[in-house]
């Protein structure tokens, strides 16, 4: 694979114009696809395989055109202290509320709280129901502004009044998420090369195949189902790993150069080596985005899919896009004290390699100049002392993981937005005034086609509902025109988040079966809050065996990339307890609000239900990536002939700031989405965003190192019949090194303008 990849990349170099120009004709053939596109289709909310959904697909079946009623939303009316709405002073206020309401557009319905009775038992609180006329996504700013008017309005005579539902939500506020990931990215970048033209390059590829992405997803949306929502992550990780991939092949680029090369055999060997581990890396990644398909839920799927051919396209551009790039602009990707001539001269970097592979002393680490100090200290530190750090590193992750014991998964409402938005507001008065359990009732759809007689079925199941425990009320049934099926709402007294409501729901389930042997009817409980629950049980019962496979098939392809049992074994395990850690700092932040108010989170409660395999799906591939970028030096050094101690040191010296610096970057992306006004935004921005800092600072800076320490050559082992078997890639380059010499004379800018003129 490294002589393949060695001659697409001087190929690329070399014929840098056609390239670029192929690029950029893709790219603007996409984005005519995506503008001539139809509109997307919304994201599927189908969970197949759960009670809810099954109830629910009976309602829409029994209740036809149930799926298309338009969206809803809730004005509640709060009278001050001691007063009551129904009081005579509030009448034409609320008459006047009606009305204005009603008028507005898309508004098909509106219910007066007085006529239809939805009052408070003590007369302090009321709610009027509002049905649009489209669905929530169609609701226009027009028509929002219209209901939130006319709330204005009704506050003026005294009443406290909010407004709540689906139809009130608009787009949450913007945060500063891609931006902020690129202008930090820019200033590391910038800070790791010293050079303008490389740490714009980085950028200007990424960018592009993000543009590349979701302009495809746009252009498909309509034919595949595929909506934009599923950019965000295709957004995100293809900013990230965009620029952290550059960056590799980039650094290795300028490493070549300072050898002596010239810059298209630079280009050649820098994809030829780095390219291989970008390929591997990305495979990873991947791996671990696509295999979301096995969970069996729409929305997953397609956002998995989104998000491997964002980092597809990331490759691609890095093994052609890239040297391309280079061949513009070959010595002001140098840093500017290596173009001004100030560099050792090539002679002398020879002798230092080939000392350093007899064993460097200090003086050899502080000659490392460029490479970076700071990481070859480090390296030596965990040289020395590889068991306190492995330990250290161990116990550190372990002990942020125990929260993670306590997890619960949910998906949060309007109860976790901040007080200073009127959903929140209007929650908050409807559990005041109803009681907590009211923001959630339960829907139990009752099938009734097999008994004898429906209606007394019907009223046995809502005796039933009503007989059970921590069951505040019972609505009175609703029947299809059939008369054989209804639909019953039946109100916790508890929130919806609770763990007592989930106790309901499995109470409720696990008694029906009487009921339904009395009567000859079945039901199933539905609605959002049991749906809540049986996705976050969906989700749970899904992780191991994604785990499984993810991982099962990550091992393989790291066995073939490093050839050794261990350091698959090894790189799983880091992944496991940084995977940890993070779930740790997610429980204790979101769930039980230690520190939540640094981050802006009013609420606490469940984490979002897709959460952990979101994680592992993503840090998982990330994970790899740092992996493969840090190790694969460490192989290319043992290969080359250095002992595995010093070969961690090599590792460090030619990757660990490229590691950093893509750490960094990728946190800086990731962080930025916490920016958002959205908890469950600041809730996936900050899990990614941990994560990455656990995985790359502590588990592949430490724990990985100290660990092959320790192994010495053990960690190098392969059985004899495993290694005639598997496939030889050559990541570590080793053919390149048998056939391009490092050049003994010339100093760097010189080979550089005369590669520049035969170009």
């Amino acid at each position: 694979m490294a002589t393949l990849l060695y001659r697409l990349g001087r190929g690329a170099f070399r014929r840098r114009r056609w390239v670029t120009l192929a690029w950029a004709a893709v790219l603007l053939g996409v984005v005519f696809g995506a503008m001539n596109a139809g509109e997307a289709a919304d994201d599927s909310d189908s969970m197949p395989g759960i009670e809810s959904q099954h109830a629910f697909d009976l309602i829409n079946e029994r209740f036809p055109g149930a799926e298309a009623e338009g969206a809803g939303a809730r004005i509640v009316l709060v009278a001050p202290d001691g007063r009551q709405v129904t009081a005579s002073e509030y009448r034409a206020a609320i008459d006047t509320l009606v009305a204005e309401v009603a008028d507005g557009p898309q508004v098909a319905a509106v219910s007066d709280p007085l006529d239809a009775s939805t009052v408070s038992e003590d007369g302090s609180t009321a709610y009027a129901t509002v049905t649009y006329e489209v669905t929530e996504d169609n609701v226009t700013d027009a028509g929002r502004a219209d209901l939130t008017a006319a709330v204005e309005q009704a506050r003026t005579s005294g009443l406290t009044v909010e407004a709540g539902g689906g139809a009130v939500a608009g787009e949450p506020p913007a945060g500063i998420g891609e931006f902020l990931g690129i202008g930090v990215a820019a200033v590391v970048l910038l800070i790791t090369f010293g050079s303008l033209a490389a740490a714009g390059l980085p950028l200007i590829t990424a960018v592009v195949g993000v543009a590349l992405t979701l302009a495809s997803i746009v252009a498909q949306g309509s034919a595949l189902g595929m909506s934009t929502a599923t950019g965000d992550l295709a957004m995100m990780i293809g900013i990230a790993v965009g620029v952290d991939y550059a960056l590799l092949v980039v650094s290795r680029y300028r490493e070549e150069r300072a050898k002596g090369h010239d810059a298209r055999e630079a280009a050649g060997l820098a994809v030829g080596t780095a390219g291989s581990a970008v390929v591997f890396a990305g495979l990873t990644v991947v791996i671990a985005l696509a295999g979301l398909s096995v969970i069996g839920v729409p929305s997953l799927t397609k956002m998995g899919l989104a998000a491997a051919g964002a980092v597809v396209v990331a490759v691609l551009i890095t093994l052609t896009l890239v040297p391309a790039l280079c061949g513009f602009w070959p010595d002001a990707l140098l840093a500017r004290r290596v173009r001004k001539g100030r560099s050792a001269p090539p002679a002398r970097r020879v002798r230092f390699r080939f000392r350093f592979r007899r064993g460097p002393g200090r003086g050899a680490a502080r000659r490392a100049g460029e490479a970076g100090a700071w990481s070859v200290r480090w390296a030596r530190f965990v040289q020395r002392r590889p068991v306190p750090v492995l330990l250290g590193s161990a116990v550190l992750l372990g002990a942020l993981a125990v929260p993670a014991l306590d997890l619960r998964l949910g998906m949060p409402g309007d109860e976790a937005k901040p007080t200073s938005t009127t959903e929140r507001r209007a929650y908050d008065a409807l559990a005041d005034g109803f009681g907590p359990g009211f923001n959630g009732p339960l829907t139990v759809v009752v099938d009734a086609r097999q008994a004898d007689d429906p209606r007394s079925a019907v009223a046995a199941v809502s005796d039933r509902l009503a007989a059970t425990a921590g069951v505040v009320s019972v609505a009175p049934p609703r029947f299809n025109a059939a008369k054989d099926t209804a639909v019953i709402q039946a109100v916790p007294a508890t929130a919806p988040t609770s763990e007592r409501t989930e106790e309901l729901v499995h109470t409720i389930r696990a008694e029906r079966h009487a009921t339904e042997s009395a009567t000859g009817a079945t039901f199933e409980v539905t609605g959002t809050t049991a749906l809540n629950i049986d996705v976050a049980r969906k989700m749970t019962d899904a992780l191991i065996p994604y785990l499984l496979v993810v991982v099962g098939l990550a091992f393989l392809l790291l066995l073939v990339v490093f050839r050794s049992v261990l350091v698959p074994l090894k790189a799983a395990l880091g992944f496991l307890l940084s995977v940890g850690a993070s779930f740790g700092a997610l429980v204790t932040i979101f769930q039980n609000g230690h520190g939540a108010g640094l981050l802006g989170v009013e609420e606490t409660g469940p984490v979002m239900s897709t959460m952990p395999l979101m994680l592992v799906g993503i840090v998982f591939g990330l994970a790899m990536d740092y992996q493969v970028f840090l190790v694969s030096r460490m192989r290319e050094a043992v290969v080359h002939g250095e002992r595995p101690a010093e070969a961690v040191v090599t590792g460090f010296r030619h990757s660990g700031r490229v590691v950093t610096a893509a750490a960094v970057i990728m946190t800086s992306v990731f962080a930025g989405f916490m920016t958002g006004g959205e908890t469950l935004l600041k809730m996936v921005g900050f899990g990614l965003a941990i994560a990455v800092l656990f995985d790359a600072f502590v588990v592949r800076m430490a724990f990985v190192p100290a660990v092959l320490v320790l192994l010495g050559e053990r960690a190098w082992w392969l059985p004899r019949r495993l290694d005639r078997l598997l496939p030889r890639v050559d990541v570590e380059g080793e053919a390149l090194g048998r056939r391009t010499p490092a050049p003994a004379l010339a100093a760097v800018p010189d080979a550089d303008r005369q590669d520049t003129v035969r170009a």
